[in-house]
């Protein structure tokens, strides 16, 4: 199955994509998960894993497979999960005439037994999160203006 979500939001690529991949701000704006490290407590890029843990408990490791800042990164699940048999995801962020981005998550998966028996119930459900996960966010980059030359908010001065 696949699933692809995007929205636009009002800042630079460079800004919304180092934030998505700084592990440490992670749960700042990502509410759907709990819990979001790399191992061995690395920066994201090819080859590095994460573990996250969705507020409803699910938990999945993943492997960076492409990290083309600020346009691009992709991972790929390492370890069957209690969900997914397969899963991997993209997201690209692309840099609008207007300073602003258009954010696409795209995920690809095979659902384990017994999820396989209702795909289009998980999906809705996915697709859901993915569109929370994407107006949050929006609501977190747009609300505190990130710099992209000092990585603060306005929050910070």
């Amino acid at each position: 199955m696949k699933l692809i979500e995007s929205i636009s939001i009002d800042a630079p690529a460079e800004v919304i994509f180092d934030l998505t991949q700084d592990y440490s701000k992670r749960l700042l704006w990502d509410t759907f998960l709990k819990k979001a490290e790399l191992i061995n407590n690395q920066k994201a890029e090819v080859g590095v894993r994460a573990w996250c843990v969705s507020k409803q408990g699910l938990g999945m490791e993943t492997e960076y497979i492409s990290f083309n800042r600020p346009k691009a990164t992709a991972v790929k699940q390492t370890k069957k999960s209690l969900l997914f048999s397969r899963f991997s995801g993209s997201w690209i962020f692309k840099q609008l005439a207007n300073s602003s981005t258009k954010v696409i998550f795209t995920y690809s998966y095979s659902l384990n037994f017994p999820f396989n028996l209702t795909p289009e119930l998980i999906n809705n459900v996915l697709t859901k999160n993915v569109q929370r996960r994407l107006k949050d966010l929006k609501l977190w980059v747009e609300t505190n203006r990130i710099s992209p030359i000092s990585n603060t908010t306005n929050a910070d001065t």
